[in-house]
């Protein structure tokens, strides 16, 4: 008990970043996306030991088929006087194929994670493609289509009900790209306060990042560390491994630290809210602690700018629709909306 004690104390000092609408959100979070290498049963054992051991901020998603699991723990953690509902961050958010009917995917989430409300609720992806559960890297979904401006606002127009009807404090983007946030901006009453994108080392994607905080939108980094348990479908050739790249090791072994440690503190240095994923109880107190302790040196932040690679992990690839030539038609690289 000792134990819990002093680490929830170590969640206290977590630091909290006040997004746009005044609501404060734990710069460290748990992810829960187990791929394909866990079932919902061990998240939901991770989520009760992040709990208890400090943190207070969990991100979730529909998709992820774990949230029942994780809500009985939540509900049991508050029962037992862990932690209570006003001190937890919980992030959900609504999948593809649920754009059209955002306030019941909603609604289900908040009956399976035991909730009144969610913290934040977020668009998982800006087009309504998805794809089967497991599926490999070559599936498509002949439904699937290029992003339309019309029908994604047909879906925030839902999410920005979910702020007006109490069951959600904070809604926002994620996978967005620069044009298709533009878009947005323009047309929403309620304005996102975050966009979660992957972001590590070796992927940075400083244009954007940049784009979101002058725009006073909060970026989430997703993959902090470079997703190791990436499933297979999102794996190629070219990828690089962030916590084998020499500058993260070196200031890794000046710190004391995991090189993966090392990654989460540059994110949130950076200005970042990081969303690791474990379930080893080791590596899921030495992601929190990563972000105490004594800091990157100014010096070494300029050095992990340097290593920018580029490397998109997480590609998406199997939401693509007839006629697009390659992932990269998801992200709008040459700063247009592709069709």
């Amino acid at each position: 008990m000792e134990s819990d004690i002093e680490n929830n104390r170590i969640g206290e000092d977590i630091p909290r970043i006040a997004l746009s609408n005044g609501e404060k959100i734990p710069v460290v979070g748990l992810g829960t996306f187990g791929s394909d290498n866990y079932n919902a049963n061990q998240i939901a054992g991770a989520v009760d030991f992040a709990v208890r051991n400090g943190y207070r901020h969990i991100d979730c998603a529909s998709v992820y088929m774990n949230e029942s699991e994780i809500g009985n723990t939540i509900s049991e953690l508050i029962i037992e006087g862990v932690v209570n509902r006003q001190d937890l961050w919980i992030t959900s958010k609504v999948w593809n194929d649920a754009h059209d009917k955002v306030i019941e995917s909603c609604k289900k989430s908040l009956k399976d994670l035991q909730l009144d409300y969610l913290d934040l609720y977020l668009v998982h992806w800006p087009f309504p493609n998805y794809h089967a559960p497991g599926c490999d890297g070559d599936a498509r979904n002949p439904d699937s289509r290029p992003y339309n401006h019309d029908a994604y606002m047909e879906t925030w127009r839902q999410m920005e009900q979910l702020v007006e009807m109490g069951l959600v404090k904070s809604i926002g983007t994620s996978n967005m790209t620069i044009p298709k946030m533009e878009l947005l901006l323009k047309d929403a009453k309620i304005k996102p306060v975050v966009n979660e994108m992957e972001i590590h080392p070796h992927f940075q994607q400083p244009e954007l990042f940049n784009y979101l905080v002058g725009k006073n939108i909060q970026p989430i980094g997703y993959s902090p560390i470079g997703s190791p348990k990436r499933p297979e479908r999102d794996r190629t050739e070219d990828d690089t491994v962030d916590i084998e790249d020499p500058v993260i090791v070196k200031i890794a072994e000046r710190l004391k630290l995991h090189p993966a440690e090392v990654c989460i503190k540059w994110g949130v240095q950076r200005g970042e809210v990081v969303i690791p994923f474990s379930v080893s109880p080791v590596k899921i107190v030495n992601n929190l602690k990563a972000v105490s302790g004594e800091p990157i040196s100014s010096e070494e932040m300029k050095q992990i700018a340097g290593i920018d690679k580029n490397c998109r992990l997480i590609k998406g690839q199997v939401f693509l629709w007839e006629g697009a030539k390659g992932w990269e038609d998801l992200w709008d690289l040459d700063g247009k909306i592709t069709n």
